[in-house]
């Protein structure tokens, strides 16, 4: 969400980036997203060691995750459900929305743009962060939002999320570096000339 923002900032009002994205309203930003990703996870971590647990200890997922853990309880976790559904749903929605919002700006600011350049560079920025939101967004939701569950999708799902969209966040926002761009090119030319010989 943040990083929609500064790419909002950054297209929408160019000349004014700099002062209004300052070294406090980044700092702000930061402590912020860090405060209320901390809240968050404390108030499901707090709910989850008030249940009394029994029987087997083992979880059949990736990682330590509450909805998996929740199984392993003796106790009614109907609460705890609840509690992590409206948590996840208005933190996942409320930043969905802000993120969906900061790109119909974005979207309105670039068909402002006259050249054709401009248009193709504003739109470069942000379809980088765009993979990455939707990499991130997509299986949080199906994890999270929907009713029942599927332990192996689950698993499946979960390992996508919270491992291959780390990994593919330093490939999406490289292969925009002109650099990487030029070896892969000539990679790919090597490759081919290799093939046709």
């Amino acid at each position: 969400t943040v990083m929609a923002y500064d790419c909002y900032l950054a297209i929408g009002y160019p000349l004014r980036y700099t002062s209004m994205m300052s070294g406090r309203t980044c700092t702000l930003l930061a402590t912020s997203t860090w405060l209320s990703g901390s809240l968050h996870s404390a108030l499901q971590t707090t709910l989850t060691f008030h249940l009394s647990y029994c029987g087997p200890n083992q979880i059949q997922h990736y990682f330590c995750d509450a909805p998996p853990i929740l199984k392993l309880a003796c106790a009614d976790t109907s609460a705890n459900e609840m509690v992590i559904f409206v948590n996840i749903g208005v933190v996942a929605s409320g930043c969905f929305v802000l993120i969906v919002l900061s790109y119909v700006s974005i979207v309105c600011s670039i068909l402002k743009i006259r050249t054709s350049e401009g248009r193709r560079r504003a739109s470069q920025t942000c379809a980088s962060h765009c993979t990455v939101v939707l990499c991130f967004f997509v299986p949080c939701v199906f994890i999270y939002l929907r009713p029942g569950s599927k332990e192996a999708v689950d698993g499946v799902v979960a390992v996508f999320y919270t491992v291959l969209t780390h990994l593919l966040n330093p490939v999406v926002y490289t292969l925009r570096n002109k650099e990487v761009q030029k070896a892969l090119l000539k990679l790919k030319s090597g490759s081919v000339s290799t093939q046709s010989n």
